[in-house]
């Protein structure tokens, strides 16, 4: 089974046992949902099941789940809200039950229309944080000016012209092999779900990363990681994530300036030069064009903050 559940946790329901097992194990291999996704998943639907053992007074099964009202899905989402949950987790928590419930009725286990009447709590609406072109430049610069310097230096420099240069994540740029080397002019990446995309990689990309590579003090074959760490394993995300701390503490910009920030700054200033979002959602491997659209926001923002401080009647 795909990502381990304590099922007994749930119920002592042996359908809704084994319907968990399957709906875990769809997750993970049809939906091709991450370990971190199916975990989140795993979690939201015990605590839901935990809420309603105390809710009903005893462990829920098939009969339980089919009786259930529109008032008891809402106090779960009241339980979890005054537990301090973010909008953001309380969406996802009541996405989690009405997954597992949809299986059940997929399943022929339970069905209850009630669940349809509930609405999402609404997400806050998040714009990505953007860096500007000459500090993500700077960012990328001092990124070589790493204390520990030689082929570290060499190293972090690479990483973020990848997220800069490529739009990656940092869980994709520190996924690649050996086996990219030597770098073309396009890079094949495997990104959320395993859906797979095709990104340009500029030369100054490639002469970042080959002469990483060519200083690399360790014997490392084609499926080895193409970023390590000092002791030649694969280089952990915070690693970089402390040397973007350090950039941006010398560089005096904001906490947002992380290094996912960067692969926003990609897509906003190919945006702003002139980039079709159909263009760059497929460079971001976005699954929905809604997702991509946000950064249009970022730069109509920066028009009408040109606007404010620019137009003689905005003052």
């Amino acid at each position: 089974m795909a990502g381990h559940v304590n099922l007994i946790t749930l119920s002592a329901d042996r359908d809704i046992q084994e319907s968990a097992a399957d709906w875990f194990r769809w997750l993970a291999q049809e939906r091709r949902a991450s370990p971190h996704t199916v975990s989140a998943y795993r979690h939201d639907l015990t605590v839901f099941f935990s809420f309603l053992s105390g809710h009903l007074g005893g462990e829920p099964g098939a009969e339980e789940l089919r009786a259930l009202r529109a008032s008891d899905f809402r106090s779960y989402l009241a339980h979890r809200q005054s537990s301090g949950l973010a909008a953001t987790s309380l969406a996802r928590a009541l996405s989690t039950v009405r997954s597992f419930f949809r299986f059940l009725e997929k399943s022929g286990v339970v069905h209850n229309p009630a669940l349809a009447t509930i609405r999402t709590p609404k997400r806050p609406h998040a714009v990505p944080k953007a860096i500007g072109v000459e500090d993500a430049k700077a960012s990328v610069s001092l990124a070589g000016e790493n204390p520990a310097g030689g082929w570290v230096s060499l190293r972090d420099t690479a990483v973020l012209m990848l997220l800069y240069g490529c739009g990656l994540r940092i869980s994709e740029a520190l996924g690649l092999n050996r086996d990219v080397l030597p770098l073309g002019r396009t890079l094949t990446i495997s990104g959320k779900g395993g859906k797979q995309r095709i990104v340009p990689v500029l030369p100054v990309v490639r002469e970042a990363v080959h002469g990483y590579t060519a200083v690399t003090p360790f014997l490392l074959g084609p499926a080895d990681p193409l970023f390590v760490g000092v002791k030649g394993r694969r280089l952990d995300p915070s690693i970089i994530q402390k040397r973007m701390r350090g950039i941006r503490m010398a560089l005096g910009l904001p906490e947002t300036a992380t290094p996912h920030a960067l692969r926003h700054s990609f897509a906003t200033h190919l945006l702003a030069g002139g980039g079709d979002l159909r263009s760059i959602q497929e460079l971001l491997g976005h699954a929905s064009l809604s997702t991509t659209q946000r950064y249009t926001e970022v730069d109509v923002a920066k028009l009408l903050d040109v606007y404010d401080s620019a137009h003689p009647r905005a003052r």
